[in-house]
């Protein structure tokens, strides 16, 4: 998942940078849903390991 975050920054950079402000904000924006996802994921899987024992 943190592999797709990256991938979407760096499709957000270069968009940005040749001026293609409207992908720029879509792929900036996947990005950040990504990461809260992942985010969540990641929370609840450290809940789960500390509840299992």
């Amino acid at each position: 998942m943190v592999r797709w975050i990256v991938i979407f920054l760096i499709i957000a950079l270069v968009a940005a940078l040749f001026g293609f402000g409207g992908i720029a904000d879509g792929a900036a924006g996947i990005a950040k849903i990504i990461f809260y996802i992942f985010i969540v994921l990641l929370v609840l899987s450290l809940l789960s390991r500390l509840f299992r024992r």
